[in-house]
């Protein structure tokens, strides 16, 4: 197993190169901009894209689904919830995607947004988490637009992601201070967002005053087709 991971410097998006064994490999939350980069790692690496994943519809940058699709005829996949009509594959909680030896299960987790996923994967005993924007790395996703919920994201969190193996390797669709990758036991321990309860965590969340990302208004629609211009 291979795990690639990409960072896009205007949106601090990490994207995810996963390949199996037998050279078949899946890409998560790939940026449009950025797909000549997959696409020489790809050659690099003799790997066949079969999969495209987004773990949600992302507003700060155009996803990369559509485009890829064209390019290597792999199957797109979303959440059932993000309606995105163009998308290959529509997925819901608990699923499995197998890429070879390779098992990737999706694990719904609404909070950031109303269609956001998170995706486990499980290779001999080692898992790792691509967690979107619902985990960061000593933070959260906010909870301020496209249906966000600070309750459902709490939920989300203790009652899914934080059930799993601590060992499990966390990899987020975003950083802003320099991390590239956390365990869930170092969340637990570390991340301050985790250590509140329900009703002060809601009102943290509610409290927050950020500026909406920049690219929103052009993002979502174009997402909306897997963004492809029409």
């Amino acid at each position: 197993m291979k795990i690639e991971q990409f960072f896009d410097d205007e949106s601090s998006t990490f994207s995810y190169l996963i390949g199996s064994k037998e050279r078949n490999a899946c890409l998560i939350d790939p940026v449009k901009k950025n797909i000549k980069k997959y696409e020489e790692k790809l050659n690099n690496l003799e790997m066949n894209l079969v999969y495209a994943l987004d773990t949600h519809i992302h507003a700060d940058h155009i996803t990369g689904l559509g485009e890829l699709r064209e390019k290597f005829g792999c199957e797109t996949v979303m959440g059932f919830q993000s309606n995105v009509s163009c998308v290959s594959r529509f997925i819901r909680d608990n699923e499995v995607i197998l890429i070879d030896e390779l098992s990737i299960r999706s694990i719904y987790t609404p909070g950031h947004t109303d269609d956001s996923y998170s995706y486990l994967l499980k290779n001999n005993e080692e898992q790792f988490l691509f967690t979107g924007d619902t985990l960061l790395i000593h933070g959260s996703g906010r909870t301020d637009f496209q249906n966000g919920n600070p309750s459902s994201l709490y939920n989300s969190l203790h009652n899914k992601l934080l059930k799993l193996d601590d060992e499990t390797i966390i990899y987020p669709a975003h950083d802003y201070k320099g991390f590239k990758s956390s365990t869930i036991k170092k969340e637990r321990l570390n991340n301050k967002r985790l250590q509140m309860n329900k009703e002060t965590f809601i009102k943290s969340m509610n409290n927050q005053k950020l500026n909406k990302p920049k690219l929103i208004d052009i993002a979502i629609p174009l997402n909306l087709n897997c963004g492809i211009e029409e």
